[in-house]
């Protein structure tokens, strides 16, 4: 008897030791990427892991900025229960390393040769320590106007080179009863058109100073002042409707010929290509006005989990999220430009090529600069700080002058 069940207990450890050598990867994923070019582009990278034998389990978190992202992972990581990889980007990688949170990925990018295809400055934000925590996906650029090519054309209207002639131009708009300025009326978004006029306004340097280095005589400059007076400016464009209103709706406000412009980063042209619209025919695409390039990169960090089938899902989403394929059909659907420099572009559009092309001319004059508002330059404290005094302006009638003193203020407040 003894022996019998010392046989079925043999084999019982046997199966199972047959079952867990032959797990499947498994990755459960925490992201944001829920609109229609977004969801197209993520759905890449599930087909490819699932290829590859793993089991994919979806995460989404609508919000465009990822803030109810992050409220999410929060609560999961506090009930020690993280999922197996995370979209984050920027100082929030750091910061959930400082907490020891997450896993080392070092493997998988020495094998792949990480280093040898990505720019040191986006590498740079895939280490914790010199070790790998992250997988970046792709190179987004912020400061970009997107404009319907035909109410453009019916009003004679160019792409603008300066904030004169974009002002020029939707005062243009607005008298023919069109809304110059699609625009959502989230932190985020405000966010994001501010950057962009702070960085034409001010230039490169003016930026570096004020929103990587925070120096304070930057942030009370009359520069800052006149940045401030064109948002208040921008705030006469947007429609009565825009609080609340999500960014891939401004966009299609856009499509739909309802408003002209919008400012939004490159995702924008996901959502128009999802939409059959063909750029320099349907949309045009151009820089805001000024110099320098203002980017974001999204990527994955990967949490410590346990189990062999979680870890190995790991280290093959890793694999995958860098690897050539997926860098060039995630990004031409995502509306980015690939984080590999050895990804052919010839069959993107002429808008990634401006982007890729202008990146590559900012790298070399130093002025390809993170974005702020998108989780690149600073840390959450910070980057919310400037945030909240740059939307309670725009819903106001508060002041330049009144914005920049408070600037000033919660800056300091937030060290």
């Amino acid at each position: 008897m003894k022996f019998k069940t010392l046989f079925a207990a043999s084999v019982a450890f046997a199966v199972a030791g047959t079952s867990l050598a032959h797990a499947e990867p498994q990755a459960e994923v925490l992201h944001w990427w829920t609109s229609g070019g977004e969801a197209r582009s993520v759905a890449v990278l599930q087909k490819e892991f699932a290829s590859r034998g793993g089991k994919w389990t979806d995460m989404p978190v609508a919000g465009g900025g990822g803030d109810a992202a992050m409220t999410a992972l929060r609560a999961r990581v506090l009930a020690g229960n993280a999922p197996t990889a995370v979209q984050l980007k920027g100082p929030a990688i750091q910061e959930w390393y400082e907490e020891g949170v997450l896993a080392n990925i070092s493997s998988v990018a020495k094998a792949q040769g990480w280093a040898d295809v990505l720019p040191a400055s986006i590498a740079g934000h895939m280490k914790c320590e010199g070790k790998w925590c992250a997988a970046p996906v792709n190179v987004h650029r912020i400061d970009w106007i997107w404009a319907n090519a035909a109410v453009l054309a019916k009003n004679g209207i160019s792409m603008p080179t300066s904030w004169d002639e974009f002002n020029a131009a939707a005062a243009k708009l607005q008298a023919a009863g069109i809304t110059p300025l699609a625009h959502g009326g989230q932190a985020w978004q405000d966010a994001t058109v501010f950057e962009a006029v702070a960085l034409g306004i001010g230039g490169p340097k003016f930026f570096q100073k004020a929103f990587v280095e925070l120096d304070q005589a930057t942030l009370k400059s009359n520069t800052m002042v006149k940045v401030f007076d064109q948002m208040r400016i921008m705030r006469g464009f947007v429609d009565n409707n825009f609080s609340g209103r999500d960014w891939n709706l401004a966009t299609a406000m856009v499509m739909n010929g309802e408003a002209a412009f919008q400012i939004m980063g490159d995702w924008a042209k996901g959502e128009f290509l999802a939409a059959g619209k063909r750029p320099g025919i349907d949309f045009l695409c151009a820089s805001t006005p000024g110099d320098g390039f203002l980017y974001n990169v999204d990527s994955f960090a990967m949490f410590a989990v346990d189990g062999s089938d979680k870890t190995d899902g790991q280290l093959l989403l890793a694999e995958l999220i860098v690897g050539k394929n997926f860098q060039k059909v995630f990004n031409m659907n995502k509306g980015s430009i690939p984080a590999r420099v050895d990804v052919a572009l010839d069959d993107f559009d002429p808008c990634a090529h401006t982007s890729a092309q202008d990146m590559a001319t900012s790298n070399a004059g130093g002025s390809l600069l993170p974005s702020y508002a998108h989780g690149m330059a600073l840390r959450g404290a910070q980057a919310g700080a400037i945030t909240d005094v740059v939307t309670a302006h725009f819903n106001s009638d508060m002041s330049s002058a009144d914005a920049v003193e408070m600037l000033a203020t919660a800056v300091t407040n937030s060290m």
